[in-house]
């Protein structure tokens, strides 16, 4: 059995995960959510 886990849902958890425990810092994770979602897009382009 084979598990395939996709890099920016593994990202928008852990981000998600920060925002919630950690709301002072949501604009750096969404900043560093949206960087790290443009540079895969990217990278798969």
């Amino acid at each position: 059995m084979q598990i395939h886990l996709e890099v920016e849902y593994i990202i928008a958890l852990v981000a998600g995960v920060l925002a919630l425990t950690v709301p002072r810092f949501l604009r750096y994770i969404v900043g560093f959510f949206l960087i790290a979602y443009g540079v895969l897009g990217l990278l798969r382009w």
